[in-house]
């Protein structure tokens, strides 16, 4: 018996339609909710419609019900071409179609499935024709349009952690941003998440010629200044986050107090440096972290290796064990001053391979340094790096027989809609881009795709400047509508006025 599942048919004229899918289904753990536009009176009228419903009560199917079940589907039949989808061939102008997705986010669902409409198994089906006329519509080619609930948006919270630095307690605020992003365990054992089969998959790869170890040390959240730049060296200093701490040690001499100024990085590391007293919280996000891709999760795997020879081909010999691997993904093997670089489009660096720190003579380590999180986005096909932190169990539902790389990953959000919405204001002389983009994140929650600066200008005598930017939202995992984005806008330009006191033009 198949399993439990939720129909909806809605816009039915005569109920012939609804009639054969309860016969279709009638042996299956299937409900059936049957819908028609008209009212009962003037459904009736339509010759063997009275039958029709009888039949489809007697199978124990329900009509007019208010709320879909959190795992019902709606089913829309049309036409070719009407969708207003990729689908469609050929597609039809916009505004010429039912643009199902946009309207069908506006109820918060999302199109999961697109299939052909087999007529053949309705054999008593009878079309009511085109707006109750005697026109029938042409059921060849047409489509299937199945619909299924999103998840509701969940608002970001701050979250404030206590931390031990060189003896001394320091409160801080995770920025709410952050704050979905970390503590997610994608590498912990029993994962099955795409991050944690994508390191499986290249250490498997990797010890069938070398004896590969792996170190899961990761960086403190807390460092020192120096301690950033001793294991952080390689990360450009405009992805962290820079945090005041909010709370002092309460007997300290105000006198020489300082306060520990913490960061907290894409990744989720912190570090701490020594400041003036602060007395207020304040919280910078890097600009292009998504563009760029933050390093979320990085593996280091030390290769034991034969120090006799060049020195130089034992980590050519690994860049190459590598690049076998990943080739097929797009990935190419790039020669840099004391190491190489594993380069993919468009993401950039995906990894490094350089010759270890060891105070071993006898051996010599290579260390290969991945970024796990693109890799996953390559090796598996996402249409979108931020699906890597989706909360929907369809996503993770596809790795649970923990598939190899190279078998692409199947939306379960067909056709997403670009919407864009410009937003224009004045700035003072301090204004910092970066801390704009960490309001857009906040505000969007993290809908917003592209953020692009179309238009700037300096007034020759007060000390502002106006900017212009274009926002794109675009999301794989929730229902977004017009109203939605709308919505998410409006909430931006508050939060712009109240944080960052701009002046929206």
């Amino acid at each position: 018996m198949s399993p439990s599942r939720s129909i909806l048919l809605v816009g039915e004229g005569n109920f012939s339609f609804s009639a054969c899918v309860s016969q279709l289904y009638s042996e299956t753990d299937t409900s059936v909710t049957a819908t028609c536009l008209q009212h009962q009176e003037e459904a009736l009228r339509n010759e063997g419609t009275a039958s029709n419903i009888q039949t489809i009560k007697d199978s124990g199917t329900v009509f007019c019900v208010q709320v879909l079940a959190e795992d019902g589907e709606v089913h829309v039949s049309l036409c070719n071409g009407q969708g207003g989808t990729q689908a469609d061939h050929p597609k039809r102008e916009w505004h010429n179609s039912w643009q199902v997705v946009a309207m069908a986010a506006e109820a918060h669902l999302i199109l999961t499935d697109v299939r052909p409409f087999e007529s053949e198994k309705y054999q008593s089906y009878k079309c009511t024709g085109y707006r109750s006329q005697d026109k029938g519509f042409h059921v060849e080619k047409a489509l299937v349009h199945v619909f299924t609930r999103s998840l509701p948006y969940t608002s970001a919270e701050t979250l404030q952690l206590e931390e031990a630095v060189e003896g001394e307690k320091v409160q801080y605020n995770i920025p709410a941003e952050l704050s979905d992003y970390i503590f997610r365990g994608f590498l912990c054992s029993g994962s099955v998440h795409p991050v944690r089969l994508v390191q499986d998959f290249l250490l498997k790869g990797l010890q069938e010629n070398w004896s590969v170890s792996m170190t899961t040390k990761s960086v403190p959240f807390l460092l020192t200044a120096k301690q950033l730049q001793a294991c952080c060296c390689d990360v450009d200093s405009t992805h962290w986050y820079w945090i005041h701490p909010f709370q002092k040690d309460l007997n300290s001499d105000p006198a020489t107090s300082t306060d520990k100024e913490t960061f907290l990085d894409g990744r989720g590391h912190r570090g701490t440096r020594d400041t003036p007293s602060a007395t207020r919280v304040t919280s910078d996000k890097a600009d292009r972290v998504r563009s760029k891709g933050a390093e979320t999760f990085r593996s280091a795997c030390s290769l034991d290796v034969d120090p006799e020879g060049e020195e130089c081909m034992p980590m050519k010999l690994i860049g190459q064990s590598l690049e076998a691997l990943l080739t097929p993904y797009g990935v190419s093997l790039v020669t840099e001053q004391g190491g190489l670089r594993l380069m993919a489009q468009p993401m950039g660096v995906v990894g490094r391979v350089f010759v270890g720190n060891s105070s071993d003579i006898s051996h010599m380590s290579i260390t290969v340094s991945l970024n796990l999180d693109l890799l996953a986005v390559l090796l598996f096909s996402l249409p979108d790096w931020r699906l890597l932190w989706s909360r929907d169990p369809r996503f993770l539902k596809q790795f649970a027989l923990q598939p190899l790389p190279g078998k692409p990953f199947h939306p379960f959000s067909l056709f997403p809609e670009h919407i864009s919405f410009d937003i224009s204001f004045w700035t003072g002389p301090t204004w910092e881009e970066r801390k704009f983009h960490a309001v857009v994140r906040e505000a969007s929650h993290g809908t917003v795709e592209q953020v692009k600066l179309i238009d700037t200008f300096s007034h020759p005598d007060l000390s502002q400047t106006s900017y212009c930017y274009r926002l794109t939202y675009h999301s794989h995992t929730h229902a977004l509508s017009h109203t939605q984005a709308l919505q998410f806008h409006q909430h931006l330009e508050s939060l712009l006025t109240s944080r960052l006191e701009v002046t929206i033009r």
